[in-house]
């Protein structure tokens, strides 16, 4: 088959790959670009797991195809952070305890950073509405919620 070539910015990075037409952008974040913290959880779409934002936009990443990202700006889970500096929100799921197995959390870290981007003083509702398509086998959503709103609280400086 014929490898198309895409280039694209990932987290700030201008990177170029080669794909298959057939390749998701899940997969060639992970097997191409080597960028495993977007997880695959269902592979349909219905989880959450691979959510990353392409042009500021929320998308699973397993449902969009690698060669869409052509000339496109990608966020991962893995441009959360800044050196050893977690982003307020990782910091924030720590303190909460708001993750346990971590299948679900690059994807609900990623989807929490959308929203405060979006409404930086979400109501508890808000952040639950919000985070509806991010599944959690583990945690009960509980303390999720508390940490985005902990850390909306933080990033407001409140």
């Amino acid at each position: 088959m014929a490898r198309h070539h895409v280039t694209a910015t990932v987290n700030g990075d201008a990177v170029e790959f080669l794909c298959e037409t057939h390749q998701t952008l899940l997969e060639v974040l992970r097997d191409e670009l080597r960028l495993t913290g977007t997880k695959e959880g269902c592979g349909t779409g219905d989880c959450g797991a691979c959510t990353v934002t392409l042009d500021g936009r929320m998308v699973c990443s397993c449902l969009v195809l690698g060669v869409e990202a052509e000339g496109k700006a990608i966020q991962t889970i893995e441009g959360m952070a800044v050196g050893r500096d977690l982003h307020p929100l990782q910091q924030k799921f720590l303190e909460h305890a708001a993750l346990q197995c971590g299948i679900c959390t690059p994807g609900i870290l990623v989807a929490a950073r959308s929203l405060l981007e979006r409404n930086p003083d979400p109501t508890a509702s808000e952040v639950r509405y919000w985070l509806a398509g991010n599944l959690c086998r583990c945690t009960g959503y509980h303390k999720i919620v508390e940490a985005v709103l902990d850390a909306a609280r933080e990033l407001r400086g409140n």
